[in-house]
This record gives C-alpha cells, structure tokens and sequence, in this order.
C-alpha cells in the first residue's frame, strides 16, 4: 500500500511539475486546455476545405483566395469580442455562455458544409461562420488566461501560456497527416460531418468553467467607462511615433501579395499531388515550424529586430525563388522527384517562414506601454490579421490578371517572381523599426491600469482555424 501511494504521488507531481509545467491539474485548467486542443484538431478539415472549394465547387485560384480573406474578417475584429464578452453578459455570466454559443456556430457551420452547401455564397457564409467560432472560442480562453494569470505568480502565468500553446500544436501535429489520410479515403464532406462533433467539446468545456455570476446591474453598467477608457488609452498609444511606424512597416510588410492559392492548384492539378501526400506536407510543415522557432530562440534571439527583419525578408525571398524550379519543372531535369522537392521546399521555407514572424510577435509585445499591454498587443495581431487578409486579396487580383486558371499555369511563375520580390518592397523603410529594444529606450509613456484581457496570437501569428489549408505554408498564425 505503502509503495502504491508513493507511486500515485510521483505520478501527481511529474504530471503537475512536467506535463502541466506547474500548474494544478483542476477541472477548470482541463477545460481550458480542451478548448486550445480543440482549436489544434480543427486543423483536421483544413486540406478538406481547400478541395472541396477546388473540385467540388469549381471555384477559381483567384476566386478561392478571394474567400480565404473573407474568413479572416472576425480575426481581424477579434479585440471586439472581447469587449462584448466583458461588457454584455448573458443570463449573468461573461464566459460560459460564450463558449458555448461559439460551439453551436461552429458545428452548424461544420454541419452545412456537410450537408446543404452546393455553391461559392453558401460556403462563404459557412467558412465564415466557423471561422467566428473559432475566434469567439480563441477570445473567451485568452480571457480566461489571463484571468488565472491574476491569480498566479508570475512565472505560472508564462508557464500558463506555454501549456496553452503545446496543448494546440499537439492538437494540429494529431491532424497535420491524418486529415490528408481521411479526405483520400472518406472524402470531403464525411471529414467536415467527423469535424462537426469538435466544437461541441469546446461548449462541454464550459461546464468546467468557474465563474461567479454577475450580481446586479452595477456591475454591468461598470463596463462601459472602462472600455471607453480603454479605447482612448489605445488611440493615445497608437499615435506615439515609436508605436505608429513599426506597426505601419509590418502592416506593408505582411499586406505583400499571396500566391498560395494559386499554387495549391499547381500541385494538385498540375503534378497531381493527393491529400495523403499533402497530409505529409503538413506535417512537415508542423514540425518545421517548431524547428524555426528553436533556431531563433537559441542563436538568433539576441540580434536587434531591424537587423533580423531586413535579413530574414531578403533570404527568405531568394528562397521563395526556388519554387520556380517546381513550377517551370526543372527539379525534373536534374532528377529530382516532384514530392521529393516540394517536402524539402516546403521544410525550409517553413523554418525561415518562423524566423522572419517569430520577431514580429516579439516587438509587438515590446511596444506596448505599460498599463494597456494587452488590449494594445490585442489590437496589433488584429493589424497583422488585416494585412494577411489585403495578402490574398491583393494576391487574388494578381492570380486573376495574370490569368491564372485551375488548368492554365503559364503565368504561374510570373505570380511567384511578383509576390517573392514584393516582399522586399518595404525594406527602404525599415528604419521605421527600433533599432534597439523599445523598452530599453528612455522615453516610455504609461499609462493607468485598465482591466483588460489579453486575446493573443500564439504563433501561428498561428493561423486561423478556419481557413483551407495552402501549399507550401510559410507561416502558421493562430490568433
């Protein structure tokens, strides 16, 4: 007996100190990693996504880019979900019933996509609203983080936000390669039916909420000074100088044209690429993803963000340029296999993708002055999110100019030359960047402490749940 408790015991602290990284294992914490896990899963739909807008809705590169925008139109106002859950409780509660309307809208958006469908308007409408699912869901959690994080020490709030975002990539490494394998053997509308049953876990997960209701109309009433005081303090940051260019730098640097769409349709249509192999892609990515991230953090972290910037743009756009060796097919002159090629492609694209963002998140938490972190870091991803979504409407356009068809690629490498060489477009104005780190700078103006909650993007900026699935992937962003 003896020896079993102390091995029950051992068990309880390893999973305490190591898996949760210090924090206690309560039904409250598993709630809310089981709605982070659940926006890793939903990457299992993501190669469906893309298909079934390709062949079984006939829509266009240009057209899917189009609508890829589209779906990242809640990402972009996802700070105002915030401000609603804080100032708009329902039936007395600020979270719980959130989170569970964000599981409803997610499964009848996963359910139509199933089901009723049959062209490009009703897939938008449905793509959209998953995609406000998943951006309510992303909303409520970062709040109920940072809550906790008021509660806890310093060092468990971090060790918080590192579990919560292992927790989601475990989730989207589960699904990289068996979303491929399940579209190839199911097809597209049984992996959407599979993907339905997810965001009712998300709204289960609410049930392990802890929560005091709100007492009486005093309380509700309180909220709309303190987000009027938020959004003034916000507009009073944003016109700092030392706030406005480097947040208008990365906005031109992140707007530059896409050519993802375009080329999911050179590899599927052109060289024939199947979703299991493309399952493997994803994986690959996923796992690149993480060795970009372990690059910087253990050589390159120390050098200045002008300097990483302008250096990370420029190779990363003379390495985008060997996707002309796929596109005009001279890897087959030299003997190399298509698959062989795009995998190895797509690895150190993706490693340098991380390297290029990876200080972007950086600086946007160093800018914010004290007081406002986290409604400002809030409002800047949403900016990133707007210049991802002017990204493929812009590369949109481009594919359509070009005349770049589901079957015509003549112009394709034309596509990849623009979209690769535009990102060096912006470097003439990278000084608009700190050269040093902004909170080492003398002048810092501060401000009151507001009661906000962060709503953060862990990487992928790490990429919205709800948009199909590209090749090669350059950055994985999720909000």
């Amino acid at each position: 007996m003896l020896i079993n408790r102390l091995g029950i015991d051992r068990g309880k602290k390893f999973l305490k100190e190591t898996i949760l990284f210090g924090n206690d294992p309560n039904p409250e914490l598993i709630g809310i990693l089981g709605v982070y896990f659940v926006q890793g899963i939903l990457g299992l739909s993501r190669l469906a996504v893309s298909f079934f807008l390709k062949d079984d809705l006939a829509l266009s590169p240009s057209q899917m880019g189009a609508l890829i925008g589209v779906a990242a139109i809640p990402w972009v106002i996802k700070p105002a979900f915030g401000f609603l859950s804080d100032g708009l409780p329902i039936f007395g509660y600020r979270r719980r019933p959130y989170l569970i309307l964000s599981g409803i809208l997610g499964v009848l958006a996963w359910l139509a996509l199933a089901t009723v469908v049959e062209n490009a308007w009703q897939a938008t409408a449905a793509i959209l609203l998953g995609s406000l699912s998943v951006t309510i869901s992303d909303v409520i959690v970062d709040s109920l983080v940072v809550e906790r994080a008021r509660r806890e020490s310093f060092t468990q709030s971090g060790s918080l936000q590192s579990l919560t975002w292992g927790i989601s990539a475990l989730g989207g490494l589960i699904t990289a390669y068996l979303g491929g394998w399940l579209l190839a053997h199911l097809g597209t509308r049984p992996v959407f039916a599979l993907t339905a049953i997810f965001p009712l876990i998300a709204s289960a997960m609410a049930f392990l909420i802890t929560e005091e209701k709100v007492k009486n109309n005093n309380d509700e009433s309180q909220s709309t000074p303190k987000v009027k005081e938020q959004i003034g303090q916000l507009w009073s940051a944003i016109r700092q100088k030392s706030i406005l260019l480097p947040t208008a730098f990365i906005f031109l640097w992140q707007a530059t044209p896409s050519a993802d769409s375009a080329f999911f349709y050179f590899t599927t249509n052109e060289l024939g690429f199947e979703p299991e192999f493309l399952g493997r892609v994803r994986l690959v990515t996923s796992l690149a993803s993480i060795l970009g991230i372990w690059v910087y953090q253990r050589f390159l972290k120390a050098i200045s963000f002008r300097l990483i910037l302008g250096w990370s743009t420029v190779i990363s756009a003379l390495l985008g340029m060997t996707t002309l060796i796929l596109v005009t097919h001279t890897n087959r002159a030299l003997g190399i296999d298509d698959h062989w090629f795009s995998l190895g492609d797509s690895l150190i694209l993706t490693v340098m993708g991380q390297i290029a963002f990876l200080p972007v998140l950086i600086l946007s938490a160093r800018l914010c002055p004290v007081g406002i972190e986290a409604s400002l870091f809030a409002l800047l991803m949403s900016i990133w999110n707007m210049s991802g979504l002017v990204s493929q409407e812009i590369g949109a356009l481009l594919t359509h100019w070009l005349g770049v068809t589901e079957t015509n690629f003549d112009n394709l490498w034309l596509l990849v030359v623009i979209t690769n060489l535009s990102t060096l477009l912006p470097l003439p104005l990278i000084k608009w960047l700190p050269s040093t780190d902004p909170q080492s700078q003398e002048v810092k103006k501060t401000f009151p402490p507001a009661e906000v909650f962060e709503h953060h993007v862990t990487g992928s900026l790490a990429e919205p749940g709800f948009i199909p699935e590209l090749v090669p992937e350059l950055i994985e962003t999720r909000d």
